[in-house]
C-alpha cells in the first residue's frame, strides 16, 4: 500500500527547499530569526491564506492542533509573539522572489489565450485595499482612511499574474505603468484610467500595441475612414491623430473604433495603435480585460488580503505576497487537473482536506470519490498475544 503525507505537505513539495534556502541567504532573511526559520514562517503564512486563519492566534493554534502532522511539513508550530516579530522584521522581498520562481513553473503548464493571433496578451489594472488609518498610520491617505494599491499585470496565457507591485493608495495607476517593461509585440489592455498621450507615444515607439477606451471630449482629427459591414456591431473604424501636441514629438496615428454596447447604454469607443487586427477582434480583446477584474475579486473573496494579521508595512507586504503565491498554487493545481475546478471551489475543498492523508493528484481528479482504505488487519486479543509470547 502506498503511504501518503498530508495534502498540505504535498503542496509544499512544489517548492524546492534547496532553492528556497538559497533565496533566504540572498535576502539575509535569517538575520532576525528569533527562533522561527524562514521556512516555518513561509508555511505558517501559507496556512493563513489557504486555511483562511483570521489572526496570529488562529495560525499558531491551528498549526499546534495538528502537531502530530507537522513533521511532514518540516516545521514545529511557532509561538504567536515570535510569528508577530518575524512578520514585522523578515524582509518581504524573500516572498516576492519565491513568487516569481513559482510563476516560472506555472508558465510551463499554462495554455495560450483564446485568440488566434500569436502576440502575448496582457492586462494592467490596480485595486485598492482599504486599511484602518488608526492602525495603519503609515498608509494614511485621507483624514480617517488608509489604504494601499496592488498594481497587477495579468498574462492571459493561463490567467497568471505576470507582475505585481504594492504602492500607497495615493499613487496614480499611470505612474506605475510608465516604469514597467513589456515584451515587444505584446498587446496591452487597460481602462481609461491609464489614458496618457505621452505614454501612448512611448508604447508605440517601443513596438508595444495597446487597446483602451477613449475618454470623453478627446480632441482628434480623422485621417481616413475604413469600411465597416452594414448591420454589424461596428459603427465606425477610423484612422485618427490626437490633437494634443508634445514638443519635439511627432503625433502618432491611432485607430478609433465605435461599437454598439451589447449590454445597452452608450456606444463603446476604443483606441488602439494596432492597424491590422479586425475591429471586432479589438472589441473582443477589450472584453477579455474583464479577467483581471475577476482575478481581483477571486483573490479578495478566497484569500486573506482584505484584513491583516500585522499592522506594519513589512507584515502587510508579506501577507499580500503570500496571497499571490497561494493563488499561483491554486492556479497550478487547477491547470494540472482535468476536473472542472473553479478557483473558489478548489480553495474551499482544499481547506477541508488540508491535513488529510490522501494522494493530492488523485484527489484533484476525483475529489468526491471515497478514499481507499488500508487493508483490514485483525488486532490480536490480549489472550492471543500472551499465547504467542
Amino acid at each position: 500500500m502506498r503511504a501518503f503525507s498530508s495534502v498540505f505537505s504535498q503542496i509544499l513539495k512544489l517548492f524546492s527547499r534547496a532553492e528556497f534556502e538559497q533565496q533566504v541567504r540572498l535576502h539575509k532573511a535569517e538575520r532576525h530569526a528569533r527562533g522561527v526559520s524562514s521556512w516555518t514562517h513561509f508555511v505558517a503564512m501559507l496556512f493563513c491564506q489557504i486555511a483562511r486563519a483570521q489572526s496570529l492566534r488562529e495560525i499558531c493554534g491551528g498549526l499546534a492542533s495538528t502537531e502530530g502532522m507537522l513533521s511532514h511539513l518540516g516545521i514545529s508550530a511557532p509561538a504567536r509573539s515570535s510569528l508577530s516579530y518575524v512578520n514585522a522584521h523578515r524582509p518581504w522581498e524573500l516572498y516576492q522572489t519565491v513568487f516569481y520562481t513559482l510563476l516560472e513553473r506555472c508558465r510551463e503548464v499554462a495554455p495560450k489565450h483564446r485568440f488566434q493571433f500569436k502576440n502575448k496578451l496582457l492586462s494592467i489594472d490596480s485595486t485598492t485595499i482599504d486599511l484602518c488609518a488608526a492602525l495603519f498610520d503609515w498608509a494614511k491617505f485621507r483624514r480617517t482612511k488608509g489604504g494601499v494599491k496592488l498594481h497587477l499585470l495579468l498574462d492571459h496565457d493561463g490567467c497568471l499574474p505576470h507582475f505585481a507591485v504594492i504602492t500607497d493608495a495615493k499613487t496614480d495607476d499611470i505612474q506605475v505603468a510608465r516604469f514597467l517593461d513589456f515584451p515587444a509585440d505584446s498587446i496591452l489592455v487597460f481602462d481609461r484610467g491609464y489614458n496618457d498621450y505621452q505614454w501612448f507615444h512611448d508604447l508605440t515607439e517601443r513596438g508595444i500595441f495597446f487597446v483602451t477606451r477613449m475618454k470623453d471630449r478627446t480632441r482628434y482629427e480623422v485621417l481616413k475612414s475604413r469600411v465597416v459591414l452594414e448591420g454589424g456591431d461596428i459603427l465606425l473604424d477610423e484612422d485618427i491623430v490626437l490633437v494634443k501636441e508634445f514638443p519635439g514629438i511627432d503625433p502618432i496615428e491611432l485607430r478609433r473604433i465605435e461599437m454598439i454596447n451589447p449590454d445597452g447604454g452608450d456606444n463603446l469607443i476604443f483606441l488602439t495603435n494596432h492597424r491590422r487586427l479586425a475591429a471586432t477582434t479589438i472589441g473582443e480583446i477589450y472584453k477579455d480585460r474583464w479577467k483581471i477584474e475577476t482575478f481581483f475579486r477571486t483573490i479578495k473573496q478566497n484569500l486573506r488580503i482584505k484584513t491583516f494579521v500585522g499592522t506594519s508595512s513589512n507584515a502587510l507586504h508579506t501577507q499580500i505576497w503570500t496571497a499571490l503565491i497561494a493563488i499561483l498554487i491554486l492556479r497550478y493545481l487547477q491547470l494540472k487537473s482535468s476536473f472542472a475546478w473553479s478557483l473558489s471551489n478548489l480553495v474551499a475543498l482544499l481547506r477541508f482536506n488540508l491535513f488529510s492523508y490522501r494522494d493530492l493528484w488523485t484527489w484533484l481528479e476525483h475529489p468526491f470519490a471515497v478514499p481507499i482504505s488500508p487493508p483490514d488487519v485483525t488486532q490480536l486479543s490480549l489472550a492471543q498475544f500472551g499465547q504467542q509470547a
